[in-house]
């Protein structure tokens, strides 16, 4: 998954500004305790990333 196609998916599912602070301020357990931007920062794979946040929100298997 590119990182454009991430943050496309983001704003889809939760809206442009709401995708930018959730990725900034939410911390997910799923990525070692880390925020969506700590972990891309950190090198984490993006389609990982992309799972983390499908699964703490409960983003259906169609979407993915």
């Amino acid at each position: 998954m590119r990182l454009s196609y991430f943050w496309q998916n983001m704003a889809a599912h939760f809206g442009e500004a709401y995708a930018e602070s959730l990725a900034r301020d939410y911390v997910i357990e799923q990525l070692g305790s880390r925020t969506v931007q700590q972990a891309l920062a950190d090198g984490v794979a993006v389609k990982e990333v992309w799972a983390a946040v499908c699964d703490t929100f409960g983003i259906p298997a169609k979407s993915r």
